[in-house]
């Protein structure tokens, strides 16, 4: 009972979260404005949500035929269709509790293909590792290929107001980068502080472990039998998410015009809102309006074009993992002999 409470407030909690971030930036609009993001639901072209629902489908069918090459060198072959519903049911499942995805996914390996749960679970940390090195280098890229409309951006949205509403006409930007830099080191000597006078807590034992868990899962890489296709697999796999953003540009004639620079800088920071709030519910949008703002499109169709956007991922993942759950059970009864137990052949040696 107490656990499933912890887990309806934690619900409560990122729910509640995402409805503040919805309030924060329409409180802010005019009636008109509001009625131009409706408008925009009503005008928008709602074939291209379609195209990205497809890419979002065949980007997790590249995951699991990837997730297979990382359990593979474990000594067992998983069925494709298992490894797919469990990456589509993990999804579902992380819409409800962050983190809640990774066991569920793991779970159903364990339960249908007979693979232990510590072992499967391992090559998701490792998948985990590889995502988010993969994000920091898009992060990358986008920063040095878009640093002149962030520069600008930056300009106009923290410099100015910061300006205006403390005063500092003496503060120019480059005092205001160093003030940056300064809270930047401070927060980092902090951190260093608090672990000296902590480090020996409950809490950063755990945190330890997490580490060391991460790079465990890192080296089982060195293991797997396919590293060529594996990396094909993920570059896949990313390309999929730039395009689920960027064809839904079409939807809209505002935003149309865009090329994948700026689908590469909605991926990138609605990446960091789904980090932030559980499903991007919320600050997603948001974090788009804001993003394109640096291709000076409204706000009002910034927002409209992030709510396209997150409804399309958030529906296939529903779609595809509702029906994952209900095929799940079929699939595999024919899969058991009588007796029960779950046939070998899915097994393979680790020498061969």
């Amino acid at each position: 009972m107490k656990k499933k409470l912890l887990d309806v407030l934690r619900f409560s909690l990122f729910m509640g979260i995402g409805l503040f971030f919805i309030w924060l930036f329409m409180r802010n609009l005019s009636d008109q404005q509001k009625q131009e993001i409706f408008q925009s639901f009503k005008l928008a072209n709602y074939y291209w949500l379609l195209v990205a629902f497809v890419l979002g489908i065949f980007s997790h069918l590249l995951r699991a035929a990837r997730w297979k090459i990382l359990i593979e060198p474990l000594g067992y072959k998983p069925r494709g269709a298992n490894v797919f519903m469990a990456v589509m049911i993990g999804y579902l499942a992380n819409l409800a509790l962050p983190r809640l995805g990774e066991v569920s996914r793991c779970g159903i390996l364990s339960r249908y293909e007979k693979i232990p749960f510590n072992k499967s679970f391992g090559t998701v940390i490792t998948e985990r590792v590889i995502d988010m090195l993969t994000f920091v280098l898009l992060f990358v890229i986008m920063i040095f290929t878009q640093s002149g409309k962030i520069q600008n951006y930056i300009n106009q949205k923290i410099y100015a107001p910061v300006q205006r509403k403390f005063s500092l006409e003496l503060m120019d930007s480059g005092y205001l980068t160093y003030l940056i830099i300064g809270l930047i080191v401070a927060g980092i000597l902090s951190v260093w502080l608090v672990h000296r006078r902590f480090r020996h807590t409950r809490f950063f034992r755990k945190l330890y472990h997490l580490m060391l868990g991460f790079l465990e899962g890192m080296r089982s890489l060195v293991r797997i039998r396919k590293p060529l296709l594996f990396i094909v697999y993920t570059l896949l796999i990313w390309i999929m998410y730039l395009l689920m953003a960027y064809v839904v540009f079409f939807s809209l004639n505002e935003t149309s015009h865009l090329g994948l620079d700026a689908g590469l800088a909605v991926l990138v920071f609605g990446s960091v809102g789904i980090m932030i709030v559980q499903g991007g519910i919320g600050i997603y949008p948001a974090i788009v309006a804001e993003t394109l703002f640096l291709w000076n499109v409204p706000e009002t169709k910034g927002y409209a074009l992030g709510w396209l956007i997150w409804a399309s991922q958030t529906i296939m993942i529903v779609v595809a993992g509702i029906f994952s759950l209900v095929l799940l059970p079929t699939y595999n009864r024919s899969n058991y002999d009588k007796s029960g137990n779950h046939p070998t052949k899915n097994f393979v040696s680790v020498s061969d």
